[in-house]
């Protein structure tokens, strides 16, 4: 058989290539997992969790303090106003109480968090990177498990928040006294609540994630690389934004449930969603279930894009490190 009827049977409608758009490019991330180990993933996701929380705190005893009913100090619903009251009556170590507890609680919670999420990810995905159903319920399972481990941190940190030095000591003297005063369950007291929050929070966070990302790598795929920290940073912005306005009533009610009984806040006969719901709504109508949504997003949006750009960072760090340990075994 000659050549040239050789190439004339390839290029047969049975054998021709299909063409690729003319903007396709690889996206950072296609690889599902990205040929990380365990491990790596959980030390990534600890270092985002811990930079992420430590530098919004100050937003966070904020938007807590604006959350927190009864006789607290602060009752005004406005920014501005629950800032002036945190300074006037503590200074700005008073923005930083319980930044111990968010310390302990943040690193393991978020190393537990991004290392459920990738395994997840890489089973309900099925190879296909862009599958966002699967970053979804990856999300919702990630949060059930890491809620577990934080939940208890964030109690001792919220009520050291709304506290000053004459209520809790420290972490340590706060954790004894509950344990003393309220038993082990006081520490779960919010747990129910805080998953009902952040299942869809993390739903709607993910999937808002990986599309926005996905998005802004094809508006300038040829770029994509090199501006990979812009990428991850407003694509999470935008998902911590948007999952944290959704879900800011179910805060409110989290707030109540660990905070109550300190500085005055009201104390539940129940953990019950409903119960709360309808003390809020009798105290302060609707608009209750809102408080303190304007730092909550402003918490947030920053945030997530502080987390998701230490989180990608930390795992091209191990993608890089890997690369060179399997090219130097090679040699």
């Amino acid at each position: 058989m000659s050549t040239e009827a050789a190439t004339t049977n390839f290029q047969s409608s049975d054998f021709q290539p299909v063409a690729q758009p003319p903007d396709f490019r690889p996206e950072v991330t296609v690889s599902p997992h990205n040929g990380l180990r365990f491990w790596q993933f959980m030390i990534a996701g600890s270092i985002a969790g811990c930079v992420e929380h430590m530098a919004m705190f100050p937003v966070d005893t904020v938007k807590t303090h604006m959350q927190a009913l009864g006789s607290c100090p602060i009752k005004s619903v406005g920014v501005r106003q629950a800032l002036r009251s945190i300074l006037k009556s503590e200074g700005v170590p008073g923005l930083y109480r319980g930044i111990g507890a968010m310390g302990l609680g943040a690193g393991p919670a978020h190393a537990v968090y991004f290392s459920v999420y990738e395994v997840c990810k890489k089973y309900f995905s099925g190879g296909n990177p862009n599958n966002s159903a699967a970053h979804a319920v990856s999300g919702v399972f990630a949060t059930v498990t890491s809620d577990a481990v934080f939940t208890p941190m964030d109690m001792v940190k919220q009520r050291l928040q709304l506290g000053n030095s004459a209520t809790y000591r420290g972490v340590l003297d706060c954790v004894r006294r509950v344990l003393k005063e309220e038993g082990f369950g006081a520490f779960y007291a919010s747990y129910r609540t805080t998953v009902v929050m952040n299942a869809p929070f993390t739903a709607v966070h993910f999937a808002t994630y990986e599309a926005a990302k996905r998005g802004l790598i094809e508006i300038s795929p040829e770029s994509a690389n090199d501006e990979r920290v812009i990428v991850h940073a407003t694509a999470g912005a935008l998902a911590g934004a948007s999952a944290a306005v959704v879900t800011t009533p179910l805060d409110v009610v989290k707030t109540q449930l660990q905070c109550q009984g300190v500085c005055g806040c009201d104390r539940f006969k129940s953990s019950s969603i409903s119960d709360v719901i309808k003390t809020i709504v009798k105290k302060d109508g609707y608009k209750g279930l809102m408080r303190g949504w304007i730092p909550r997003m402003f918490f947030h949006a920053p945030a997530a894009a502080i987390c998701w750009s230490t989180y990608e960072a930390a795992k091209t760090f191990f993608q890089e490190l890997n690369a060179s340990t399997e090219s130097g075994s090679v040699t």
